[in-house]
């Protein structure tokens, strides 16, 4: 549990979409205090949704969005650390996202993961030669972003990535 930091600029753009774009327009405009709570609700649906888009499965997942700290907040209960983990990116790997506060728990506790930030220039195999010593392990980072991912040469920089043990 803690807090995790991500790049505000970069991610999917699921608050391009209907309400959910108002929750950060609503931070550069005066709003009533019913207005703001209801925009960072749609944002937090938005994101909500897009976790169960892609398949992964959380007990009591709850997801509030703060326009103003530009700040997650999930909690629920998931199955394994793989799981976890890949909620905590799809949280914070969304544009306008700066910080992912994590209250998630775990039904089988595991080690962590380490995280890496993409950078211009990054491939999957050069992340995997820094972390694995081996460019040849690269499906392994490829692996434990699914379904984030759809292809290993799909990564942009500003995206935060589970790197799981060697």
């Amino acid at each position: 549990m803690g807090l995790m930091s991500f790049i505000k600029e970069a991610g999917e753009k699921l608050f391009g979409k209907g309400e959910a774009k108002a929750a950060q327009e609503a931070v550069n405009q005066q709003a009533s205090a019913e207005n703001v709570e209801r925009l960072n609700k749609a944002a937090g649906d938005a994101i909500v949704t897009y976790i169960e888009s892609q398949g992964l499965k959380v007990e009591g997942l709850a997801v509030a969005f703060d326009g103003a700290s530009a700040t997650v907040t999930v909690s629920g209960q998931a199955s394994d650390q793989a799981t976890k983990e890949k909620v905590l990116l799809c949280c914070g790997n969304v544009e306008h996202v700066a910080q992912v506060n994590d209250m998630l728990t775990v039904v089988a506790a595991e080690p962590e993961a380490k995280y890496y930030t993409v950078v211009k220039g990054d491939n999957l195999s050069k992340i995997s030669k820094e972390f694995y010593g081996s460019p040849n392990k690269y499906m392994a980072i490829f692996e434990a972003n699914k379904p984030m991912l759809s292809h290993p040469d799909k990564i942009y920089p500003g995206q935060v990535l589970r790197i799981p043990a060697a």
